[in-house]
């Protein structure tokens, strides 16, 4: 088969989308099929566009001198459209486009499939109205999420229309980004989601296409074999990774708080950028907390950390709708930490702590109880390895292979 990929979180980021997108790619090739990245980027020398050609990832337009955050933005979606027709005319002959976001790139790979009459399957990895509510300043919120909805509209209709409710469409903001989700899903033909709590969230919400569950997984290559349980050796540290966006939706703020109430002794690496990484680093600098960061890494050197660390911690809340750094820690073996109960889905219970609450002190109480116990990190650790090999990704993409050809 041949597959092209369109997202607008893929080059020049790191994350959940990254990862996935890289691992499928990967399997999706070893298998024989031809697969084709469009993302949006920051400029790129002509000598990284041939790097990147010859793995069969193209750039398409993007904006030099703004950014959404961290994530380059890609020019409007009917320049890129031009684009792609131009240079990858043989894009005419492509079995499915795989779209993994709701912005300029990714909104150009709905509308070509839909004028060459190839099969689109668009994947709805996130919450975009927490992202929004969290990247977004304090009286900007609503006019963004106004203007975003109406680009959004100029390029795929919007027939439905999300209210403010009591649920989870709380403002006018979270409305209008409901709205862009659900109409983004419902211009593909067929719709995958990692989780079933969030296929529930978009099915009440209106996305009427098929809609199944394509959870996640991690990159066979990078298994580990024969790895032992985790050991928390007497007088050593228990030694936390974080390694999730260093930002307010992950929450890595209410986490540092927390650490200032674990009385045992601890060890903490954070690896990963965000907007709250000044912020963080001033905290940790004032409470005198035992924490290292890392800055940006490629995953493959993350992943080694993951597997040398005691506990893997996820603070999200209301925001993840699967949680890929809960995955990579099953796959090492490595116990998770995490408070948002819609994540259960994911790691087995025998594997990993849910706190109480989403507080502060529920989760240094978590942290302490598990310092107080080290033998309850080998237990973990043990059925954490007995689960692994379910998140290898070549056990996903046999489900996707399906996927495509239905």
């Amino acid at each position: 088969m041949k597959v092209a990929f369109f997202s607008d979180c893929f080059l020049d980021l790191t994350g959940g989308i990254v990862t996935t997108i890289t691992a499928q790619k990967n399997e999706l090739e070893s298998r024989g099929h031809t697969v084709y990245v469009f993302s949006s980027a920051y400029p790129k020398s002509a000598a990284e566009l041939k790097k990147l050609a010859k793995d069969h990832i193209f750039p398409v337009k993007s904006c030099r001198f703004f950014g959404r955050g961290l994530t380059p933005i890609a020019r409007r979606p009917r320049i890129i459209e031009k684009q792609i027709l131009k240079e990858h005319p043989e894009i005419k002959d492509f079995d499915v486009f795989y779209v993994h976001y709701e912005a300029g790139c990714s909104i150009a790979g709905l509308r070509l499939g839909k004028a060459l009459k190839i099969k689109t399957i668009q994947v709805m990895h996130g919450r975009e109205d927490i992202g929004e509510q969290n990247l977004i300043p304090t009286g900007f919120k609503t006019i963004v999420a106004v203007l975003l909805n109406w680009f959004h509209s100029w390029y795929l209709p919007h027939p439905v229309k999300i209210k403010p409710d009591h649920y989870l469409a709380t403002t006018i903001a979270a409305a209008k980004m409901w709205t862009l989700m659900v109409n983004h899903a419902n211009y593909a033909d067929l719709v995958l989601t990692p989780s079933e709590h969030f296929k529930e969230k978009l099915s009440k919400y209106g996305v009427k296409k098929p809609l199944k569950v394509l959870p996640n997984g991690v990159d066979d290559a990078l298994f580990v074999p024969d790895l032992a349980p985790k050991v928390v050796n007497p007088g050593e540290p228990l030694r936390i990774i974080w390694h999730s966006r260093v930002s307010g939706e992950k929450r890595i703020m209410p986490f540092l708080e927390a650490l200032t109430k674990v009385s045992g002794d601890y060890r903490l690496d954070i690896y990963g950028d965000g907007n709250d990484l000044k912020k963080a680093k001033k905290y940790v600098k004032k409470y005198h907390l035992k924490a290292k960061f890392h800055g940006v890494k490629p995953f493959k050197e993350i992943y080694p950390e993951i597997i040398r660390s005691h506990l893997d911690v996820l603070n999200s809340y209301n925001f993840d709708t699967f949680g890929m750094t809960l995955v990579e820690a099953e796959s090492a073996g490595t116990p998770a930490l995490y408070v948002d109960p819609d994540l259960k889905e994911v790691v087995p219970a025998s594997g990993s702590v849910l706190t109480k609450s989403s507080s502060a002190q529920d989760v240094a109480d978590a942290i302490n109880s598990l310092i107080q116990n080290p033998a309850k990190i080998t237990e973990m650790s043990a059925a954490m390895l007995a689960y692994r090999n379910e998140v290898k990704v070549s056990k996903i993409v046999d489900k996707l292979e399906k996927y495509i050809k239905i």
